[in-house]
């Protein structure tokens, strides 16, 4: 974890660092937590802290500064408008921005001031799909190691995340709710983590990774080697799906995932099937209305897109085999899109065989999935979905760069910032951190990048934050000067 300085500023050592439609999450998933009900984290992270040596302090994140912080010549990109503006000052008191305005004002009382030499400031990065815990490791270790080392690696990761600009992420499976909850009490470093908890399936759906001798699992019976707390719950009928829903809920879930499709690499959960019914769907859509939150759904094709946007669904992930009624229909009922930019073989790790097929089929949907959202206007979201890879996971900038073929700078830029952060206020009182994201503006969480350099001019300065984002700020917190 960063050591912190007499000043406060954050001394970071760099680490290098849906797959939601891998299956092997499942599997992945219900290993790290078999391991932590057996023998139980502490004894895990004692061991793999002594051994391992994974932080360079065993310092926490320190709160707000008490200090004001005053940020003074900058151009500022706040998230909304299209440009850039000049003459403004920033300052920001505790986890909040206390203002935005013209000119230099008086420092005020013992507030540090930043000179920014005529850089760009703008909001932090927002991810609209990721996997928290299973980013940076590469499968066989989810698989086999230890316990403690996992949770460790996972802590690691979200500040390699953090390090890259990401001062939020939307988790869309995965059991997160541990290192959120270290996150935000300052036992790690790392981005604000919006949890979904455990994904709902279906009997033979995309994450149901039980081996074949265990069918068949009588109505209501239990999972077998899936075990209730693991990233994949299966469902089957609305009663279930009531269940299991407000079971995330009840463990601080922000919004729900429930899987309507096949996924790419699920071994007998083919891309063409739609494997929730609309009863089902809706079950989950109504307890989450209960609830005051949303269901997102991971849906590919035109059939179970619109099924859920029927059962009320706010938001579809991936649908890169919409048809143009499809993406009509998601418009007209302004449902949100939550599409990744896959473009080839590159941005996955590599597969085999029927995945492969189903990989590639995803790929060749991308560019008409992207054109009909911008043609019908459809609320789209930036996500990376990048998993089991530091090399990967590293790739999060550059993802956002391959917007560059539907949109314009300023349109990417809005999409990872101020429009991801609508999105994520869709889940109302579940919103574990009150407060605007995405926006810099008075009263905004304090979320900032100062990027040397002009990303509405040179987008692949976010594929750069090593040496583009020379002060990486969340919560009013520096973790990054380099000034």
């Amino acid at each position: 974890m960063p050591s912190r300085t007499s000043h406060g500023k954050a001394d970071v050592t760099r680490r290098d660092s849906c797959h939601c439609h891998t299956s092997a999450i499942a599997c992945a998933t219900e290993r790290v937590n078999a391991d932590l009900s057996r023998r139980g984290f502490v004894a895990g992270v004692t061991a793999s802290v002594a051994s391992l040596g994974l932080f360079t302090s065993a310092k926490a994140a320190p709160a707000a500064s008490p200090r004001p912080i005053l940020f003074t010549n900058f151009r500022l990109f706040d998230g909304m408008y299209s440009g850039l503006r000049d003459g403004l000052f920033l300052l920001v008191e505790g986890p909040r921005i206390k203002g935005v305005g013209t000119g230099t004002p008086a420092a005020p009382d013992g507030a540090r001031v930043i000179h920014c030499g005529g850089r760009v400031i703008m909001p932090g990065l927002i991810d609209s799909h990721w996997h928290a815990m299973f980013a940076g490791l590469p499968l066989p270790v989810l698989l086999q190691g230890d316990a403690g080392f996992i949770n460790l690696a996972a802590a690691a990761d979200a500040e390699r995340t953090l390090m890259r600009g990401f001062t939020t992420l939307r988790d869309l499976g995965g059991p997160t709710f541990a290192l959120k909850q270290a996150i935000d009490q300052g036992l790690a470093t790392g981005p604000r983590i919006y949890p979904c908890g455990a994904m709902i399936t279906s009997s033979g759906g995309h994450g149901d990774m039980r081996p074949l001798y265990e069918l068949p699992r009588a109505p209501g019976g239990p999972f077998g080697s899936i075990r209730e707390a693991e990233g994949a719950m299966i469902v089957d009928g609305p009663d279930e799906v009531r269940l299991r829903v407000r079971e995330q809920l009840t463990q601080g879930a922000s919004h729900i995932k429930v899987v309507a499709s096949g996924g790419v690499s699920s071994p007998r959960s083919p891309l063409d099937a739609t494997t929730l019914t609309e009863a089902e769907l809706r079950a989950a859509v109504d307890v989450c209305s209960d609830w005051n939150t949303i269901v997102t759904v991971h849906a590919y094709i035109p059939k179970a897109i619109q099924r859920a946007v029927a059962a009320g669904a706010r938001c579809i992930e991936h649908a890169h085999l919409m048809d143009d009624a499809t993406a009509a229909n998601m418009a007209e009922k302004g449902v949100w899109l939550s599409i990744q930019p896959f473009l080839t073989e590159e941005d996955q790790l590599p597969l085999t065989g029927e995945s492969r097929d189903k990989m590639l089929e995803v790929f060749a949907g991308t560019n008409n999935a992207y054109k009909l959202a911008v043609k019908h206007g459809i609320k789209t979201a930036f996500g990376s979905d990048l998993l089991f890879s530091q090399t990967l996971a590293k790739r999060q900038g550059v993802m956002l760069t391959h917007l560059t073929r539907w949109y314009t700078n300023a349109e990417i830029l809005k999409q990872a910032t101020a429009a991801n952060g609508e999105l994520l206020s869709l889940s109302g009182p579940r919103n574990p951190y009150p407060g605007k994201l995405g926006v810099i503006e008075n009263g905004a969480l304090a979320d900032l990048l100062l990027v040397d350099g002009n990303p509405l001019e040179d987008i692949t300065l976010v594929a750069k934050p090593e040496k583009s984002f020379v002060v990486i700020m969340k919560d009013g917190v520096i973790y990054k000067n380099s000034l």
